[in-house]
Protein backbone atom coordinates (compact mmCIF):
# COMPACT_ATOMS: atom_id res chain seq x y z
CA UNK A 1 0.00 0.00 0.00
CA UNK A 2 3.11 2.36 0.74
CA UNK A 3 4.29 1.88 -2.67
CA UNK A 4 0.84 2.58 -4.33
CA UNK A 5 0.63 5.77 -2.48
CA UNK A 6 4.21 6.81 -3.40
CA UNK A 7 3.28 6.25 -7.31
CA UNK A 8 -0.01 7.80 -6.82
CA UNK A 9 1.93 11.05 -5.16
CA UNK A 10 4.60 10.76 -7.92
CA UNK A 11 2.20 10.77 -10.61
CA UNK A 12 0.66 14.38 -9.28
CA UNK A 13 4.10 15.57 -8.61
CA UNK A 14 5.03 14.87 -12.60
CA UNK A 15 1.62 17.08 -13.89
CA UNK A 16 3.02 20.98 -13.90
CA UNK A 17 0.99 22.74 -11.66
CA UNK A 18 1.13 24.87 -8.71
CA UNK A 19 1.76 22.98 -5.76
CA UNK A 20 2.79 23.63 -2.03
CA UNK A 21 6.56 22.41 -2.45
CA UNK A 22 7.13 24.52 -5.16
CA UNK A 23 9.44 27.38 -5.21
CA UNK A 24 8.02 31.03 -5.40
CA UNK A 25 10.85 33.47 -7.61
CA UNK A 26 12.93 34.95 -5.43
CA UNK A 27 15.85 37.21 -5.35
CA UNK A 28 19.48 36.14 -7.11
CA UNK A 29 22.07 35.24 -4.53
CA UNK A 30 24.49 32.68 -3.22
CA UNK A 31 24.16 29.40 -3.48
CA UNK A 32 26.00 27.03 -1.27
CA UNK A 33 25.58 23.26 -2.59
CA UNK A 34 26.98 19.86 -0.71
CA UNK A 35 27.88 17.35 -3.22
CA UNK A 36 27.60 13.86 -1.27
CA UNK A 37 29.78 11.18 -3.91
CA UNK A 38 27.70 7.97 -4.55
CA UNK A 39 28.62 4.06 -5.55
CA UNK A 40 26.67 3.14 -8.64
CA UNK A 41 25.57 0.34 -7.05
CA UNK A 42 25.02 0.48 -2.90
CA UNK A 43 25.01 -3.75 -3.51
CA UNK A 44 28.45 -3.75 -5.06
CA UNK A 45 30.18 -0.87 -4.98
CA UNK A 46 33.06 -1.84 -7.51
CA UNK A 47 30.57 -1.82 -10.21
CA UNK A 48 31.35 0.89 -12.79
CA UNK A 49 30.72 -0.28 -16.20
CA UNK A 50 26.46 -0.15 -17.31
CA UNK A 51 25.74 -0.74 -20.81
CA UNK A 52 27.80 1.24 -23.35
CA UNK A 53 28.57 3.42 -20.26
CA UNK A 54 31.53 3.93 -17.40
CA UNK A 55 30.61 5.27 -14.14
CA UNK A 56 32.64 8.12 -13.36
CA UNK A 57 31.18 9.66 -10.46
CA UNK A 58 28.14 10.50 -8.81
CA UNK A 59 26.64 12.63 -6.26
CA UNK A 60 23.49 13.43 -3.94
CA UNK A 61 23.13 17.34 -4.12
CA UNK A 62 21.82 19.41 -1.28
CA UNK A 63 21.58 22.53 -0.22
CA UNK A 64 20.48 25.08 2.56
CA UNK A 65 18.91 27.12 0.22
CA UNK A 66 14.82 26.41 -0.03
CA UNK A 67 14.75 26.87 -3.71
CA UNK A 68 17.83 24.55 -4.59
CA UNK A 69 16.52 21.31 -6.79
CA UNK A 70 13.48 20.45 -8.96
CA UNK A 71 16.51 20.33 -11.83
CA UNK A 72 14.71 19.40 -15.24
CA UNK A 73 17.48 20.79 -17.47
CA UNK A 74 21.35 20.61 -17.59
CA UNK A 75 24.55 22.24 -19.20
CA UNK A 76 27.83 21.25 -18.00
CA UNK A 77 31.28 22.71 -18.73
CA UNK A 78 34.24 20.77 -17.59
CA UNK A 79 35.28 19.76 -15.28
CA UNK A 80 32.50 20.17 -13.39
CA UNK A 81 30.64 23.36 -13.61
CA UNK A 82 26.93 23.09 -13.81
CA UNK A 83 24.41 25.22 -15.18
CA UNK A 84 20.74 23.84 -14.37
CA UNK A 85 17.70 25.06 -14.34
CA UNK A 86 14.09 23.88 -12.45
CA UNK A 87 10.87 23.41 -13.53
CA UNK A 88 10.25 26.73 -11.32
CA UNK A 89 12.10 28.92 -13.89
CA UNK A 90 15.08 29.41 -11.30
CA UNK A 91 19.07 28.90 -12.55
CA UNK A 92 21.24 27.50 -10.50
CA UNK A 93 25.29 27.89 -11.34
CA UNK A 94 27.98 25.50 -9.06
CA UNK A 95 30.29 23.40 -8.99
CA UNK A 96 31.56 20.21 -8.04
CA UNK A 97 33.58 17.39 -8.46
CA UNK A 98 37.72 18.35 -8.38
CA UNK A 99 39.43 21.51 -10.00
CA UNK A 100 38.96 24.86 -9.56
CA UNK A 101 35.71 26.51 -9.52
CA UNK A 102 34.98 29.04 -12.70
CA UNK A 103 32.74 31.07 -11.27
CA UNK A 104 30.62 32.09 -7.90
CA UNK A 105 27.92 29.38 -7.45
CA UNK A 106 24.08 31.24 -7.89
CA UNK A 107 20.23 31.02 -7.94
CA UNK A 108 18.69 33.15 -9.70
CA UNK A 109 15.08 33.59 -11.20
CA UNK A 110 15.01 33.41 -15.67
CA UNK A 111 14.12 36.83 -16.70
CA UNK A 112 11.03 37.81 -17.87
CA UNK A 113 9.18 40.13 -21.10
CA UNK A 114 7.20 43.43 -19.24
CA UNK A 115 4.24 41.58 -20.90
CA UNK A 116 4.92 38.66 -19.28
CA UNK A 117 5.51 40.05 -15.50
CA UNK A 118 1.44 39.20 -14.18
CA UNK A 119 1.87 35.57 -14.92
CA UNK A 120 1.66 33.52 -11.90
CA UNK A 121 5.18 32.19 -10.03
CA UNK A 122 4.02 28.82 -10.78
CA UNK A 123 3.39 29.28 -14.22
CA UNK A 124 6.81 28.93 -14.73
CA UNK A 125 7.52 25.30 -16.50
CA UNK A 126 10.73 25.86 -17.54
CA UNK A 127 11.47 21.79 -18.87
CA UNK A 128 14.14 22.00 -21.86
CA UNK A 129 17.59 23.93 -22.00
CA UNK A 130 19.79 24.21 -24.97
CA UNK A 131 23.05 26.27 -25.73
CA UNK A 132 24.86 27.95 -28.78
CA UNK A 133 28.01 28.16 -27.46
CA UNK A 134 29.83 30.90 -30.31
CA UNK A 135 26.89 33.34 -29.60
CA UNK A 136 26.53 32.19 -25.45
CA UNK A 137 22.64 32.37 -26.20
CA UNK A 138 20.00 30.08 -24.56
CA UNK A 139 16.84 28.84 -25.21
CA UNK A 140 14.28 27.49 -23.21
CA UNK A 141 11.45 25.40 -23.85
CA UNK A 142 8.07 26.01 -21.51
CA UNK A 143 5.46 23.63 -21.20
CA UNK A 144 2.60 25.29 -19.64
CA UNK A 145 3.46 28.18 -21.55
CA UNK A 146 3.84 26.06 -25.14
CA UNK A 147 6.94 28.85 -25.76
CA UNK A 148 10.23 28.69 -26.78
CA UNK A 149 11.83 31.80 -25.39
CA UNK A 150 15.64 33.15 -26.70
CA UNK A 151 18.09 34.44 -24.01
CA UNK A 152 21.17 36.69 -24.25
CA UNK A 153 24.55 35.98 -23.17
CA UNK A 154 24.54 34.97 -19.42
CA UNK A 155 20.43 35.01 -19.42
CA UNK A 156 20.89 39.09 -18.61
CA UNK A 157 17.77 39.32 -20.88
CA UNK A 158 14.95 37.56 -23.07
CA UNK A 159 16.21 38.22 -26.77
CA UNK A 160 12.33 37.02 -28.17
CA UNK A 161 9.97 33.74 -27.66
CA UNK A 162 7.70 32.49 -30.02
CA UNK A 163 4.75 29.98 -29.52
CA UNK A 164 3.70 27.37 -32.05
CA UNK A 165 0.34 25.74 -32.91
CA UNK A 166 2.52 22.21 -33.65
CA UNK A 167 3.18 22.50 -29.97
CA UNK A 168 0.31 24.09 -28.94
CA UNK A 169 -1.59 20.93 -30.40
CA UNK A 170 0.70 18.39 -27.51
CA UNK A 171 -0.86 18.45 -23.76
CA UNK A 172 -0.10 21.03 -22.00
CA UNK A 173 1.39 18.43 -18.82
CA UNK A 174 3.47 17.02 -21.62
CA UNK A 175 4.95 18.97 -23.83
CA UNK A 176 8.60 20.46 -24.55
CA UNK A 177 10.74 18.12 -22.31
CA UNK A 178 13.51 18.25 -25.03
CA UNK A 179 14.82 20.81 -26.61
CA UNK A 180 18.35 20.22 -28.65
CA UNK A 181 20.42 22.35 -30.95
CA UNK A 182 22.03 20.38 -33.79
CA UNK A 183 25.78 21.90 -34.45
CA UNK A 184 24.60 23.25 -38.02
CA UNK A 185 21.77 25.44 -36.29
CA UNK A 186 18.78 23.19 -36.61
CA UNK A 187 16.79 22.31 -33.39
CA UNK A 188 14.92 19.18 -32.01
CA UNK A 189 11.54 19.79 -30.06
CA UNK A 190 10.29 16.05 -28.64
CA UNK A 191 7.18 15.60 -27.11
CA UNK A 192 6.80 14.00 -23.99
CA UNK A 193 3.63 12.89 -24.13
CA UNK A 194 2.50 14.32 -27.75
CA UNK A 195 1.71 11.47 -29.36
CA UNK A 196 2.07 11.10 -33.81
CA UNK A 197 -1.00 8.80 -35.14
CA UNK A 198 1.43 5.53 -35.01
CA UNK A 199 1.79 5.93 -31.19
CA UNK A 200 5.20 7.14 -31.12
CA UNK A 201 6.32 10.64 -30.02
CA UNK A 202 5.82 13.33 -32.06
CA UNK A 203 9.03 15.80 -32.31
CA UNK A 204 9.85 18.71 -34.45
CA UNK A 205 12.54 19.72 -36.68
CA UNK A 206 13.22 23.27 -37.03
CA UNK A 207 15.17 24.79 -40.16
CA UNK A 208 16.73 27.59 -37.69
CA UNK A 209 16.25 29.34 -34.13
CA UNK A 210 12.55 28.47 -32.96
CA UNK A 211 12.49 31.66 -31.12
CA UNK A 212 12.24 33.64 -34.10
CA UNK A 213 9.54 34.86 -36.26
CA UNK A 214 10.43 34.64 -39.54
CA UNK A 215 11.73 31.05 -39.00
CA UNK A 216 9.19 28.72 -40.76
CA UNK A 217 7.04 26.06 -39.95
CA UNK A 218 8.84 23.08 -38.58
CA UNK A 219 8.25 19.82 -40.16
CA UNK A 220 7.28 16.68 -37.89
CA UNK A 221 9.62 13.61 -37.12
CA UNK A 222 8.54 10.40 -34.98
CA UNK A 223 10.66 9.12 -32.13
CA UNK A 224 10.22 5.96 -30.54
CA UNK A 225 11.51 5.74 -27.35
CA UNK A 226 12.68 2.31 -25.16
CA UNK A 227 9.50 0.19 -24.67
CA UNK A 228 7.28 1.76 -21.76
CA UNK A 229 9.90 4.72 -21.58
CA UNK A 230 9.11 8.89 -22.36
CA UNK A 231 11.76 10.99 -23.56
CA UNK A 232 12.47 13.84 -21.11
CA UNK A 233 15.64 15.67 -22.25
CA UNK A 234 17.93 15.27 -25.74
CA UNK A 235 21.41 16.89 -27.10
CA UNK A 236 23.25 16.39 -30.28
CA UNK A 237 26.50 14.46 -29.77
CA UNK A 238 27.04 15.43 -33.04
CA UNK A 239 25.97 16.07 -36.52
CA UNK A 240 24.17 12.65 -36.78
CA UNK A 241 23.72 11.57 -33.28
CA UNK A 242 21.13 12.83 -30.88
CA UNK A 243 21.30 11.54 -27.21
CA UNK A 244 18.06 11.36 -25.58
CA UNK A 245 17.03 10.68 -21.91
CA UNK A 246 14.11 8.47 -20.72
CA UNK A 247 11.59 7.89 -17.71
CA UNK A 248 9.40 5.69 -16.13
CA UNK A 249 7.84 5.83 -13.76
CA UNK A 250 5.88 1.53 -12.38
CA UNK A 251 5.06 0.24 -9.25
CA UNK A 252 7.58 -2.30 -8.67
CA UNK A 253 10.93 -0.64 -9.87
CA UNK A 254 9.74 3.11 -9.17
CA UNK A 255 11.67 5.58 -11.50
CA UNK A 256 14.11 4.20 -13.96
CA UNK A 257 15.54 5.42 -16.40
CA UNK A 258 17.39 5.13 -19.83
CA UNK A 259 19.78 6.80 -21.81
CA UNK A 260 19.25 6.22 -25.65
CA UNK A 261 21.00 7.08 -28.73
CA UNK A 262 19.40 8.13 -32.14
CA UNK A 263 21.31 8.01 -35.05
CA UNK A 264 20.04 10.69 -37.53
CA UNK A 265 19.36 10.23 -41.43
CA UNK A 266 21.45 12.26 -43.67
CA UNK A 267 18.15 14.15 -44.35
CA UNK A 268 15.12 14.15 -42.13
CA UNK A 269 12.14 14.03 -43.89
CA UNK A 270 8.82 14.61 -42.70
CA UNK A 271 7.32 12.05 -40.76
CA UNK A 272 11.46 10.62 -40.17
CA UNK A 273 11.45 7.97 -37.78
CA UNK A 274 14.10 8.21 -35.06
CA UNK A 275 14.62 5.26 -33.89
CA UNK A 276 16.05 5.11 -29.92
CA UNK A 277 18.86 2.58 -29.08
CA UNK A 278 19.24 1.84 -25.30
CA UNK A 279 23.37 2.57 -24.27
CA UNK A 280 22.30 2.30 -20.27
CA UNK A 281 19.39 1.19 -18.06
CA UNK A 282 19.72 2.77 -14.65
CA UNK A 283 17.52 1.27 -12.25
CA UNK A 284 17.68 -0.56 -8.96
CA UNK A 285 19.55 -1.99 -7.35
CA UNK A 286 21.78 1.07 -9.19
CA UNK A 287 21.07 4.71 -8.70
CA UNK A 288 17.55 5.18 -9.96
CA UNK A 289 15.33 8.74 -9.38
CA UNK A 290 13.73 11.11 -11.78
CA UNK A 291 16.08 11.60 -14.16
CA UNK A 292 14.71 14.33 -16.44
CA UNK A 293 18.47 16.30 -17.31
CA UNK A 294 21.11 14.98 -19.73
CA UNK A 295 24.45 17.22 -20.73
CA UNK A 296 27.18 16.28 -22.17
CA UNK A 297 30.96 17.37 -22.31
CA UNK A 298 34.36 16.85 -23.95
CA UNK A 299 37.17 16.10 -21.51
CA UNK A 300 40.69 14.80 -22.55
CA UNK A 301 39.34 13.72 -26.06
CA UNK A 302 36.00 11.44 -24.14
CA UNK A 303 32.81 12.40 -24.44
CA UNK A 304 30.95 12.43 -21.00
CA UNK A 305 27.46 11.84 -20.12
CA UNK A 306 25.80 14.05 -17.26
CA UNK A 307 22.26 13.12 -15.68
CA UNK A 308 20.49 14.91 -12.85
CA UNK A 309 17.36 14.17 -11.49
CA UNK A 310 14.40 16.56 -10.60
CA UNK A 311 13.63 15.77 -6.72
CA UNK A 312 10.11 17.69 -6.89
CA UNK A 313 11.27 19.70 -3.98
CA UNK A 314 10.29 16.25 -1.84
CA UNK A 315 11.75 14.71 0.99
CA UNK A 316 11.62 11.11 -0.30
CA UNK A 317 13.50 12.07 -3.69
CA UNK A 318 17.13 13.21 -4.44
CA UNK A 319 18.98 15.39 -6.56
CA UNK A 320 21.43 13.12 -8.44
CA UNK A 321 23.93 14.00 -10.63
CA UNK A 322 25.82 11.57 -12.47
CA UNK A 323 29.14 11.57 -14.54
CA UNK A 324 29.88 8.47 -17.27
CA UNK A 325 31.93 8.08 -20.35
CA UNK A 326 30.54 7.32 -23.25
CA UNK A 327 32.27 4.04 -25.25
Amino acid sequence: MRRILIILALAILLLPAAHKNKPKLMQPGALPVAARALALSASDPALRRVGRLDYVAGWELTSRNANFGGISSLLVEPPGQILGLSDAGVLMGFHVGSGEARRRSFIAPLPVRPQDRGRPWWAWDSESMTHDAATDRYWVGFELQQMICRYSPGFARVEACRTWPEIEAWPKTGSIESLARLPDGRFIAIAEMGMAADGNHDALLFSGDPADPDTPSPIHLRYTPPQGYRPTDAVALDERHLLVLNRRLTLQELFTGVVAIVELPEKLDPDTRLQAETLARLAPPLLADNFEGLAITEEDGQTMIWIVSDDNHEFFQRTLLLKFALH
